[in-house]
């Protein structure tokens, strides 16, 4: 491979990532483009001026965090009312149904949801920005969930919607019942959650 290759690979690089406007228009499927051959394969996970030009605006990432969880573990659907969280959130081993809930008063989309599977195979990332809640199951044997996050975590400020919640009707995409925490198990419906106005 010449120099020039490089530089061609770099540019690409640069230019490839898919960036898709969901259901609701504020989340976003992001899918890098993915170098492989029989050695393995390489990709840039992240790229500041991408991601900022991808979604339409500017943002700070202040913590990034990875959890484990077995299959048919839900998490969710979880937010901070105040120091709200942006997350860029992507699977590096495994794969989930990943969920974020528009909980903004205001918002048309207020109440809707969107999902998309995320695996360490499809290397598919989404934004789920402020103003969400945020859930995931485990759809494999386990999975290894990485996220950023745009304001540190708060637990004063930590609230959860039930996963189950009638009124927003998510599908899972499972077909067993999740493994959940104490929370999780007992935390309110949308209609009676603390929500942004």
């Amino acid at each position: 491979m010449k120099f020039d290759d490089n530089i061609q690979i770099y540019v690409n690089l640069i230019i490839d990532m898919k960036a898709t406007q969901l259901a609701i228009s504020d989340v976003f499927l992001l899918e890098p483009k993915v170098f492989g051959d029989e050695r393995g394969f390489f990709f840039e996970s992240f790229n500041q001026r991408n991601f900022e030009r991808a979604i339409g605006k500017k943002v700070t990432f202040v913590q990034s965090n990875h959890s484990r969880s077995v299959k048919h573990v839900l998490r969710g659907l979880h937010y901070q009312i105040k120091q709200p969280q942006g997350k860029l959130v992507r699977v590096v081993a495994g794969e989930v149904f990943d969920v974020a809930v528009d909980i903004r008063r205001s918002s048309p989309t207020f109440g809707k949801w969107v999902g998309e599977t995320l695996s360490a195979e499809n290397k598919r990332q989404m934004w789920v920005p402020e103003g969400f809640a945020h859930g995931f199951v485990v759809l494999s044997d386990y999975a290894e969930f990485l996220y950023k996050t745009t304001d540190y975590w708060a637990p004063d400020f930590e609230r959860c919607i039930v996963w189950n919640d009638p009124d927003l009707n998510i599908d899972w995409s499972i077909d067993a019942s999740p493994v959940l925490s104490n929370k999780d198990q007992h935390a309110p419906y949308l209609k009676s959650a603390e929500v942004f106005d």
